[in-house]
């Protein structure tokens, strides 16, 4: 009777009529944080005085705990709050953050000391003001980490119905829905909100993202009794960390020579019924020692920490067997994540129309603009051709794709040298070496082609990386397979932030003038842009890695170990 009646109750809740709610509070969320980001660059240096290399390589950092606390609070979520706490948590969060860093801007004792026209000495800003700073920085790390990864979930628990298997197109349409209003958030922020903070100053700047947030909270609060609230359960990534734990905790049993299957511990429906050859050691976490004490009754394991199943050491040696393949994006998004490009427009004529200036943190959206293209353009045009040359339903495979973006990656990278060292050239000539806030009589869209090479390379490689998981990685992973892209950001803005602050420190030894000085036009961009194509141009290396995941990227490598017939050998291998 209780369960027809909580059956009854679910089947009243959810539904599109909860899409407004979940899709406004992302989007709000993405407008607000992305409006505050493209610009922070400016405010650092205006009003804490800290130099282009210190802001950059602080900027890095945040944006590394954004993305990174993403699996923190997937891990949350999942074993513990349930997505909706973990999406309202993180939205009050955010809106904290934002609401602190308002403040900065409206009471002039949280920011520097103006510095003195005499003797031309910046005052630093104090431990108080720095620790207000990153505080907003980290309230608003926290709820990115909360709300992003756990917000489309959320949105397709709302309509997932087992009595309408037919809802599977729904939910299709939902993603497609879910990922065009992030497009146009992010082209909304890095255009409305970047020109508003430029036009009407940084208290109104900051506000209107606040207000954004405020509703953001709101419309999300006030659909709590249309949802469907789905009640925590163990998290897969909990799963993959007893794996290890347990491997480590039997490092000393000998692993059997040939399958048999009362060693190891499978469930009843698992696509795996004997462990593969590679990353032996973790076989010991599936190994049964002794079944009245390893196993319960109903045949599941009496401590998950000691005994693991089959499915779950495939599904972390399947992990391990990406990661060379994850790392090879790692410089695509520390090219795009570097904020001198800002520096760079703000020296130059941003004139579109003679009365139309694009704000110098605009530019990004060159790069959404051709990602979109891209992405259309592929999907539409050379997938139908393509597909007919390679017999593969996506055009070229997944490797293929990331090779490209590799590629255009370097070339995008290599014509931001050449730009700027024009750029610096031409400040030379006009005698503006010493004037690091001079407009050049140079127009600004020389910048638009690298931007552009740069969405086109991120189109190619992130789609393709992420179809490269998908089809490697168990299905029970599909959730992890979406994650690691984000926690790759993560990895690489943490890269960028310590490979700025090392050039800055290198480039400066001696007393020489850093690369990355604050005063672009004495110090080196170009040379550092430079150094992004030779270490982008070291991620080829993926390719020799490719030729041993070539064969699987179409999901072949998802293998079922079939038991074979005949009697168990149980000699044991050696222990190492």
């Amino acid at each position: 009777m209780g369960t027809e009646t909580e059956v009854e109750e679910r089947s009243r809740k959810g539904g599109l009529r909860t899409m407004p709610f979940i899709i406004v509070n992302e989007s709000f969320e993405r407008v607000a944080s992305y409006g505050l980001q493209m610009n922070m660059i400016i405010y650092l240096m205006t009003f804490y005085h800290m130099s282009a290399a210190t802001g950059t390589s602080i900027l890095g950092i945040w944006t590394a705990l954004s993305n990174g606390l993403a699996i923190v609070g997937a891990i949350i979520s999942d074993s513990y709050l349930g997505r909706f706490k973990a999406v309202a948590v993180g939205s009050i969060s955010t809106l904290t953050g934002m609401i602190i860093l308002w403040l900065t801007a409206m009471i002039p004792q949280l920011k520097s000391s103006p510095c003195s026209q005499l003797q031309h000495v910046c005052n630093g800003p104090t431990a108080l003001q720095l620790t207000v700073l990153f505080s907003s920085f980290g309230f608003m790390s926290l709820g990115a980490g909360f709300v992003r990864p756990c917000s489309i979930i959320f949105g397709a628990d709302q309509l997932k119905k087992k009595e309408n298997p037919e809802n599977q197109r729904l939910i299709d349409s939902y993603f497609n829905w879910y990922y065009a209003s992030i497009g146009i958030s992010t082209i909304f922020a890095v255009t409305i909100i970047v020109y508003i903070q430029d036009r009407y100053g940084w208290q109104v700047g900051f506000g209107i993202p606040v207000i954004l947030m405020f509703l953001s909270v709101s419309m999300f609060l006030i659909g709590s009794p249309l949802y469907i609230k789905v009640k925590a359960k163990e998290s897969l990534l909990i799963g993959l960390l007893q794996v290890v734990v347990a491997a480590f905790r039997k490092r000393i049993t000998s692993l059997p020579l040939t399958y048999c299957g009362d060693y190891y511990h499978w469930p009843l429906g698992s696509e795996f019924l004997a462990p593969s050859n590679d990353f032996r050691c973790l076989n010991r976490a599936c190994i049964i020692q002794d079944p009245q004490r390893d196993l319960n009754p109903d045949g599941s394991a009496s401590n998950p920490w000691k005994l693991c199943s089959l499915e779950q050491v495939e599904s972390l040696k399947a992990l391990i067997r990406v990661l060379p393949m994850w790392s090879t994006g790692f410089m695509i998004f520390v090219a795009m994540s570097q904020s001198f490009s800002v520096l760079q427009t703000r020296t130059m004529d941003r004139h579109m129309f003679p009365r139309f200036e694009i704000p110098a943190a605009s530019f990004s959206v060159f790069m959404v603009i051709a990602l979109t293209i891209w992405i259309t353009f592929y999907d539409r045009v050379l997938v139908p051709l393509l597909s007919k040359y390679t017999g593969r339903p996506r055009g070229l495979s997944p490797v293929i794709r990331m090779g490209i973006g590799l590629m255009i990656s370097c070339m995008s990278m290599a014509l931001s040298a050449i730009t700027e060292s024009i750029r610096r050239q031409r400040a030379i000539e006009e005698r503006h070496e010493d004037d690091p806030s001079a407009l050049l009589n140079m127009s600004a869209m020389w910048f638009v082609p690298q931007y552009a090479l740069l969405g086109v390379a991120e189109a190619a490689h992130a789609v393709g990386q992420i179809e490269f998981f998908y089809s490697l990685l168990p299905k029970s992973m599909s959730s992890i397979a979406s994650a690691m892209y984000t926690i790759g950001t993560a990895v690489a803005s943490l890269v960028g932030s310590f490979l700025v602050s090392g050039v800055d420190w290198l480039s400066s030894t001696r007393g020489k003038t850093s690369w990355l000085s604050s005063n672009i036009n004495k110090g080196h961009l170009d040379y550092y842009f430079w150094l992004l194509v030779f270490l982008s141009s070291l991620n080829f290396y993926f390719l020799v890695v490719c030729r041993f995941h070539e064969p699987g990227n179409d999901g072949s490598s998802r293998l079922s170990h079939e038991a074979e017939e005949g009697e168990c050998d149980f000699r044991l291998l050696p222990e190492s």
